[in-house]
C-alpha cells in the first residue's frame, strides 16, 4: 500500500506503480545518484552510460529478489516523474528501501513531504520505519531531522530507524 498523499499532495505529488515503460527514467534518475563518483573516473561518456546501465540493472534484481513484496512506486509532480519510493512493509516495521529525486526537485521540501507522508502510515500502523544510509550521503541530514535514529553501525553506511512512539530501538538496547 502507498504512503498516504498528505504532505506531499500539498506540493502537487502523486505515486505511481513502476512500469517497464518507466526503466530509461529510472536510469536517468540513478545515474545524477552517481554523478560526482562518475566524474571522478575520466571516464569516456559511453563507458560511463555502459557503467550506469548495468549498475541500475544490478541494484533492481537486488531490489526485487530481496524485497518481492515491496511498492515499487515513481514520484511524480503534474504528471511527470520526478523520483522513486520503494517501500517494504515487513511485519514488524516499514522499510524504506531507497528514495531518489531529481536535483532540480532536491531541496525544496519535496523529499520531506514524501517522508513525513510515510511516517505518517507508520504512524497509523502502529511500526517504525527503518533504513539504511551511506554515512557520506547528505539526505542523512533531512532523515534526522525527521527523527531517525542510528540503531546499527554497517562499515560505509548506517542503519536508521523512526518510531512512532518516538523511543528509539538503541535505546531499547542500551546502545547509543
Amino acid at each position: 500500500m502507498p504512503p498516504p498523499v498528505r504532505a506531499a499532495g500539498e506540493f502537487g505529488l502523486s505515486y505511481r506503480r513502476k512500469t517497464e515503460t518507466d526503466l530509461p527514467f529510472i536510469e536517468r534518475l540513478y545515474r545524477t545518484t552517481r554523478e560526482e563518483e562518475l566524474a571522478l573516473t575520466g571516464w569516456p561518456e559511453e563507458f560511463k552510460q555502459q557503467f550506469i546501465a548495468q549498475q541500475q540493472f544490478a541494484q533492481n534484481r537486488h531490489f526485487e529478489l530481496a524485497y518481492p513484496n515491496a511498492e515499487w512506486l515513481l514520484i511524480e509532480r503534474r504528471g511527470a516523474p520526478i523520483g522513486r519510493l520503494y517501500v517494504a512493509e515487513r511485519s514488524a516495521e516499514l522499510w524504506l528501501i531507497d528514495i531518489a529525486l531529481l536535483p532540480e526537485a532536491r531541496g525544496g521540501g519535496l523529499g520531506a513531504a514524501v517522508l513525513n507522508d510515510l511516517l505518517e502510515q507508520g504512524r497509523v500502523l502502529g511500526k517504525p520505519v527503518g533504513l539504511t544510509v551511506f554515512k557520506t550521503n547528505p539526505a542523512r541530514r533531512l532523515y534526522e531531522r525527521l527523527g531517525f535514529v542510528k540503531v546499527d553501525d554497517g562499515g560505509a553506511y548506517d542503519r536508521m530507524e523512526w518510531r512512532p512512539d518516538g523511543a528509539s530501538a538503541a535505546a531499547d538496547r542500551g546502545a547509543g
